[in-house]
């Protein structure tokens, strides 16, 4: 079994080490803690390098610690950020970290029967603790405006321009006393984060150094971007949430279904936890036939059954199958309203009232009249493609203008009609 340090080499997670952590690490079981900022109560994709690290830290044998913000993120981490976020009250924050712990949940194992089991902790519960003079001068005094003013987030921010409040400046001191405070009270030895983080991880090993003539150590992953240059974990439709009310699961699964070649090769590496020797196979069979895309379906696989569930994945795979003409009836009538929606987002619809949907003579009446100027111009137009054998209802083919229409409603209101291979339309029965 490969140490944590040699898995994140080979899957291309490692940014920076401080010296001698393998070392550390090498001596037994090591704690170490992660922090996510509250902004949401749901996590992104975006968030997903850092849940990763946790995940194979924990399965390499030691202990993880995932740290919810609810002090700093009432301040927000300046971090290679150009401007001041808005900061959050009490009861939103208590909703977004019972979101969060929540998701990773799925990822870490919390339970109470091993020795290594994830704890949740937010740095709430010690810093409300603080006033502002016994922060400043019990912690505030060891490290000096110099050497916080060094730090790379702080001086982009000073030469773009934007200015910096003094409660952001004051983060990355907080954060270091959130590292001191677990080193002290949870035997926690290391922090791990984004590239983005090393400052601040960097102010807490020496806060430990400076109070308490310690040893801590840090880790950085790299943050991850797409080969075109646009922003990961961004669509046009916004951020890709773990959370299924914010992004469904099957828009969940088009997202890493849909990735480029060159972006599968590294995320199948970052974001699942195949093995190497099936990773290299499946880029062998990918290289030998890229439009089957063999890397990006099984991305979308296993993240999505992570994320959400084996049955959100198939549900996910149905509807993808539908969309390309692969599928059946019965495929269709398996999904949910949100993903038939969400399959057929963008597609006409043309709304027929229960009472004249029940009165209805035959098919043509329904696609010729009821529905005309939507689907069809005319009857004549309906009658001619029906003979033809262009036209389907909820995937059956129609093959008689004056069939009776025999098809179920799907969730008990709609229709699909395709015209041709391509054109889908939604009669909409309420």
């Amino acid at each position: 079994m490969k140490t944590f340090i040699e898995e994140l080499k080979w899957r291309g997670m490692l940014q920076d080490m401080t010296p001698d952590i393998e070392a550390h690490l090498k001596k037994g079981m090591a704690s170490a803690y992660l922090g996510f900022d509250p902004t949401a109560d749901s996590l992104h994709i975006g968030h997903l390098v850092g849940v990763m690290t946790l995940l194979h830290f924990q399965r390499a044998g030691h202990k993880p610690f995932a740290l919810v913000g609810g002090a700093t993120g009432m301040i927000g981490d300046p971090s290679f950020k150009s401007a001041e976020r808005n900061l959050l009250d009490n009861e939103t924050l208590a909703k977004n970290i019972e979101g969060i712990k929540k998701q990773l949940s799925k990822f870490l194992d919390f339970g109470q029967e091993s020795a290594n089991k994830a704890e949740l902790v937010n740095n709430f519960d010690w810093m409300s603790k603080f006033s502002f003079l016994d922060f400043i001068r019990d912690v505030g005094k060891h490290i000096t405006v110099n050497y916080m003013m060094s730090k790379d987030s702080v001086k982009r921010r000073l030469e773009e321009g934007n200015g910096l409040s003094f409660t952001e400046f004051t983060y990355q001191l907080i954060q270091g006393y959130d590292f001191l405070h677990l080193w002290k009270n949870k035997n926690c030895t290391i922090q791990l984060g984004g590239s983005d983080q090393w400052g601040n991880i960097i102010t807490g090993t020496e806060l430990i150094r400076r109070m308490e003539a310690g040893s801590a150590f840090g880790l950085t992953v790299p943050l991850i971007t797409k080969s075109d240059g646009t922003k990961f974990g961004k669509t046009e439709g916004g951020s890709v949430w773990l959370d299924p009310e914010k992004t469904s699961p099957y828009a969940f699964y088009q997202f890493w279904l849909n990735v480029s070649d060159e972006d599968a090769a590294k995320y199948i590496r970052i974001f699942t936890t195949l093995d190497e020797e099936t990773i290299l196979s499946l880029e062998l069979e990918h290289a030998s036939a890229p439009h089957v895309r063999v890397l990006q379906k099984e991305i979308a696989k296993a993240i999505t059954i992570m994320v959400h569930s084996e049955k959100d994945y198939k549900m996910a795979l149905t509807a993808s199958d539908i969309l390309f003409g692969k599928s059946s009836t019965e495929d269709l009538s398996t999904l949910d309203e949100r993903t038939f929606l969400q399959v057929f987002d963008g597609v006409p619809q043309v709304g027929v009232t229960k009472s004249d949907f029940e009165k209805l003579e035959d098919v043509l009446e329904l696609l010729g009249e009821k529905a005309q100027g939507v689907i069809f111009s005319s009857k004549g137009e309906a009658r001619k493609m029906i003979l033809g054998g262009g036209v389907s209802i909820n995937k059956i083919k129609v093959n008689d203008p004056s069939d009776k229409l025999t098809v179920n409603l799907l969730q008990n209101k709609y229709l699909l009609v395709q015209k041709g291979k391509k054109n889908y339309f939604i009669i909409n029965v309420v």
